[in-house]
């Protein structure tokens, strides 16, 4: 079967402060939109961010690797290269991280970097990337 990006549709409240976050500080370019509603192409993925009025994230974790990870999440695998150009720029910017940028699984099968923070709707984002890519589905 061939892999195709994938799509992912968000509730949010406020469409404008979340369209800019998602433009200015990913850098996602903007592909269509309505009132309610605006795509992006989410690191080559569809990203759809839908305002809905009385949305209220919920904040719940799991405990993974001495971590409490963000469920529900998403988010991207990045080169090495990109993903610590992207936690530096995170840095830069004063990102507040849920996680911050850390190596997680360190010296077994499927070590990754990664690092997660909330969009303004408090959408957990989390951003990783392996070593060794061919370890992705590591067990």
């Amino acid at each position: 079967m061939k892999t195709q990006p994938f799509h992912l549709a968000i509730p949010v409240k406020d469409l404008e402060t979340c369209r800019a976050f998602y433009r200015d500080v990913l850098g996602c370019e903007e592909g269509r939109c309505a009132t309610h509603w605006v795509d992006f192409n989410f690191f080559g993925h569809q990203l759809v961010l839908h305002q809905k009025e009385g949305f209220i994230p919920q904040k719940i974790s799991n405990p993974v690797d001495g971590h409490e990870v963000p469920v529900p999440h998403f988010g991207v695998v990045l080169t090495w290269e990109d993903w610590h150009l992207l936690a530096e720029k995170l840095k830069k910017l004063n990102t507040q991280f849920v996680i911050e940028p850390t190596l997680r699984f360190q010296g077994q099968a499927g070590e990754q970097a990664t690092l997660f923070f909330n969009d303004p709707e408090e959408n957990a984002l989390e951003f990783k990337a392996f070593k060794n890519i061919d370890q992705l589905f590591a067990s």
